[in-house]
């Protein structure tokens, strides 16, 4: 029997040749909706309770501002002082509401489609504290995390947006806050990046630095690159006024928004995981009123992320298994609405890379994603049910998001992949095996998947090798990466403009620059 050769030596080259975009195992965008915990019937109860709470519940703490565009809009306010929106304004906005919606990178190769199922990864948080595995501690996070985060997700091919992950609590200033927090992560990265703001004149401020980054507010108008993270809503149906300012100051300027309902079931929002959802989406709903009050068609993307207590202690539990589910049940019902939507999972309750980490992370990230959802914020990173962040955890994660988007993509079945032709040939010559057929050579980098730090070796091989430890590994890559990868799509001279006009903390010489 002759064996092909050189087929090993093929496969090491290929495997070290750049991929083309379209042949990537796993590309942005990839469709889910396959997993679905909720039945047509259950959708269409929830559905039905979300109008119901609406308009028998409403809001309390409408702003005038808020007040004055809603019930011009059909809402009514209550002599209760609650904001009450009826269905038929509800079903208004479903249709007025943008879809298909497209958030923007700096680089238009890194832009993303939102429409559909299509589901794409994203970072996000406001951990207070960096979890510094290589010193073996909790530290309070600083700007220069910050910005060494957004470079980090940059170099990750299955991170395709960067929402801030910590607070710079080097910056006591909450103007300053505001300005730097959106700085370092549109310098660290030409991804779409997610942001936040605590005072309505801090995103007008902002949104000046946005237009001398983009070129001019034309120019920022026509591609913008941040979106804002807005909990707009105190759950259970509460409104919070200074963050109903800044959603109507980013809405007025062209800015993408992310609606953020974060109720804790069995918290802030009930116990039943069903009425945990329904509440979450009534939250969300009311939201996108207000924006196509303001503005029809403005661009938003519903972000129902409620979260999980540990019903012992009360403390969130953002790493177990419901939180997997009730992020895949507020999915299918943006499916149902056809609407861009957003929710949070892989924020483990571990404190550093460990088991625990990356079990909870897949479990949960799985299902968000395979249950349709537009973007898994929190996905990479995030420690301590958020309270932590973790950089050389994004470049381990990276592997378990790569492989949650392999799952996602699914399996293409055709005439080709079902391979009856090859299969009869190898079994009739008596070859016997596929090792070195040109269909495995091609499609060996198209069909598979291949970690960057999973150890796949032999317990010979591993012992050969020192017995590297993956975390170590992680450590060593992060100090690679920031040590080369400054990214420069952000011009020096534009940089400096910024400098002149805005009160920014990093040095340039702390970026490498």
């Amino acid at each position: 029997m002759r064996r092909r050769s050189g087929g090993r030596q093929a496969r090491k080259a290929l495997r070290a040749a750049p991929l083309a975009e379209a042949a990537r195992p796993v590309r942005p965008g990839h469709t889910g909706g396959q997993f679905q915990p909720l039945s047509a019937g259950d959708i269409a109860a929830i559905v039905d309770n979300v109008f119901r709470i609406l308009e028998r519940v409403g809001f309390a703490d409408a702003t005038p501002h808020c007040i004055e565009t809603c019930t011009a809009a059909g809402a009514v306010l209550g002599s209760d002082g609650r904001l009450r929106m009826p269905r038929g304004l509800v079903e208004r906005t479903l249709t007025q509401a943008r879809r298909n919606l497209v958030l923007h990178g700096q680089d238009p190769r890194r832009d993303l489609d939102l429409s559909g199922t299509r589901v794409h990864f994203s970072t996000a948080g406001a951990a207070v504290m960096l979890a510094d595995p290589e010193n073996n501690l909790y530290r309070d996070s600083e700007a220069r995390d910050l910005y060494d985060m957004a470079r980090i997700a940059d170099d990750c091919e299955h991170i395709h947006m960067f929402q801030r992950t910590c607070v710079p609590r080097d910056i006591a200033d909450d103007y300053a806050l505001d300005i730097n927090t959106a700085y370092c992560s549109v310098m660290g990265t030409s991804k779409h990046v997610g942001s936040s703001w605590t005072l309505a004149p801090h995103v007008e401020k902002t949104l000046l630095m946005l237009h001398m980054i983009a070129g001019g507010e034309a120019e920022w108008r026509a591609r913008p690159f941040v979106s804002q993270s807005n909990c707009f809503v105190v759950p259970p149906m509460k409104f919070a006024a200074e963050a109903l300012e800044c959603l109507r100051v980013a809405v007025e300027g062209g800015m993408p928004v992310l609606l953020l309902s974060a109720g804790q079931a069995g918290a802030t929002a009930p116990a039943f995981l069903a009425g945990t959802v329904s509440q979450a989406w009534a939250e969300c709903l009311g939201g996108l009123i207000y924006v196509n009050a303001i503005e029809p068609g403005a661009p938003a993307i519903l972000g129902a992320w409620p979260f999980v207590s540990d019903l012992r202690t009360g403390a969130m539990s953002g790493g177990s298994p419901e939180q997997g589910l009730l992020s895949a049940a507020c999915a299918q019902v943006g499916n149902h609405f056809d609407l861009p939507f957003g929710t949070a999972c892989g924020m483990t309750d571990s404190k550093f890379p460990d088991f625990q980490a990356g079990a909870e992370r897949a479990a949960t990230v799985l299902s968000a994603a395979l249950s349709g959802a537009n973007i898994v914020y929190e996905s990479a990173g995030m420690y301590a049910s958020l309270l932590g962040a973790c950089p050389e955890s994004m470049l381990l994660d990276n592997d378990i998001l790569g492989a949650v988007g392999r799952v996602t993509r699914g399996i293409e079945v055709n005439a080709d992949t079902l391979s009856f032709d090859e299969i009869e040939r190898i079994c009739t010559s008596g070859e016997g095996h596929y090792l070195g057929s040109d269909n495995t050579l091609q499609v060996m980098q198209s069909e598979y998947i291949y970690p960057d730090f999973s150890d796949r070796t032999s317990p010979t091989v591993w012992e050969e090798q020192g017995k590297p430890v993956l975390l170590k590994r992680a450590i060593e890559r992060k100090h690679e990466i920031l040590a080369r990868h400054v990214p420069r799509h952000v011009s020096d001279e534009v940089d400096a403009r910024v400098r002149a006009e805005f009160p920014i903390s990093l040095s340039r010489e702390a970026m490498g620059r």
